[in-house]
């Protein structure tokens, strides 16, 4: 949107300042739990009010709560100028005075920072797990071709990005429609080539199905980060069943045990779903267990939300909300204790980092093990030295707590 935009001569800014906005705002959505559903009505109402006051002259609305909620929306806040759904982008362009240029496939501005981007490889999911309102927004899988996706990372890669992070929301199932075959493999062989790009990130795997060939590419390819998000959600058996999840603890289990024999010292991040309907107490202890016997060095955890529209909004939420919570807290508990012990263990290693930004006095940076926003970050005194945003360094890591690691440049001599 942003790119298209700029090409038609719009001066477009990503969450300016107030004292910095423009004159037409649109509210990019989120629709997916309770929570993300808040805030951007809360976003929406504050811009409205905006609008009402003479601050700004136009509100537009997209994204998923604009896709699954429309009709209400419309109702409820009436003066949002309009509201367009998912794959609106076009009409969009047109109510905001610009043209859908085709010729830009694959240009974009970017809002993170310069050194690392996001690469969406697919839209949609064909699961059918029962929480989830993904498919009911987004639509069915579809699959972006290799040419295409290549020809946006060399853009990217033009621009200053050393770090793609792949997102889907089912990276295991790309290739299925386009190619017939799971060919995320052969997409990541040809990333690899691009030049300019270090680290390629996987995000959003699903385990069943999990293509293994990506397993031997990751421990042969050094640009891809021996990382992986692979959300699971849950390990009983009773409420993966009632999840859809199309597998057990049994295979779940075993597939983690695969990866980590095919790719030694990789980083596993995880989230999990907690007050699921009919979720027990001993539901609970089993997930609990594992978690500690498991020993993901990243983790998340969230309380259910009742989605309607869902499978399971047929089902009663049974779990009361301070027990949702309560559940969340102590896998969240536990995690942290897992992951100081391992951030201790990285006391006196040197890892290779990139430099995301500066910070009040410190030099942020992460390590191959570390997603931006939701990891570890690696801390280093700028007052010290001086480090390049944008960079890679090998950082000495001196000190850790449970989700930072302190760490000094590992060729530079720091005086006492």
């Amino acid at each position: 949107l942003m790119g298209q935009l700029r090409a038609s001569g719009k001066d477009v800014t990503h969450e300016a300042p107030a004292h910095e906005e423009g004159n037409i705002i649109v509210i990019n959505t989120c629709g997916f739990i309770d929570n993300a559903k808040e805030e951007s009505v809360n976003m929406i109402l504050n811009y409205v009010d905006k609008k009402e006051q003479g601050i700004v002259d136009k509100v537009f609305v997209t994204g998923c709560l604009s896709e699954r909620y429309k009709p209400d929306l419309i109702k409820e806040i009436p003066n949002v100028d309009q509201y367009f759904g998912t794959t609106e982008l076009p009409g969009l362009l047109k109510a905001l005075g610009a043209d859908y240029k085709h010729e830009l496939l694959g240009e974009r501005l970017t809002t993170t920072p310069k050194n690392y981007a996001y690469l969406k490889i697919a839209e949609g999911c064909d699961r059918p797990c029962s929480f989830c309102a993904i498919p009911l927004m987004r639509g069915k899988h579809v699959s972006q071709p290799i040419e295409k996706l290549v020809k946006e990372a060399e853009g990217l890669a033009r621009n200053g990005v050393k770090e793609l992070i792949l997102i889907a929301q089912d990276l295991t199932y790309y290739g299925l429609d386009l190619y017939k075959k799971r060919n995320l493999a052969e997409l990541l062989e040809n990333l690899v080539k691009v030049e300019g790009i270090e680290w390629i990130r996987l995000h959003y795997a699903f385990p069943s199905g999990f293509p293994m060939d990506v397993l031997e590419l990751m421990d042969r390819e050094p640009k891809i980060c021996n990382y992986i998000d692979i959300p699971l959600q849950h390990i009983s058996d009773s409420v993966l069943k009632s999840m859809r999840r199309g597998t057990t603890q049994e295979k779940t289990t075993k597939l983690l045990k695969e990866f980590r024999q095919a790719v030694p010292g990789m980083a596993i991040r995880t989230t999990l779903i907690v007050g699921y309907p009919g979720e027990t107490e001993e539901d609970f202890q089993t997930l609990k267990n594992w978690v500690e016997e498991m020993r993901f060095e990243r983790l998340g955890c969230f309380a259910y939300s009742h989605e309607e529209n869902t499978h399971a909004y047929l089902l009663e939420d049974d779990v009361p909300a301070e027990v949702k919570q309560q559940r969340a807290n102590e896998i969240m508990e536990l995690q942290s204790q897992i992951s100081w012990e391992l951030n201790q263990e990285k006391i006196g290693q040197t890892f290779r980092c990139i430099i995301d930004r500066k910070e009040g006095s410190h030099f942020v940076g992460r390590t191959e093990f570390d997603s931006p926003d939701v990891d570890n970050e690696v801390l280093i005194d700028a007052t010290q030295v001086y480090l390049k945003t944008g960079e890679f360094v090998n950082i000495k890591i001196t000190d850790a707590t449970e989700f930072d690691l302190y760490g000094i440049p590992a060729d530079v001599k720091i005086e006492a």
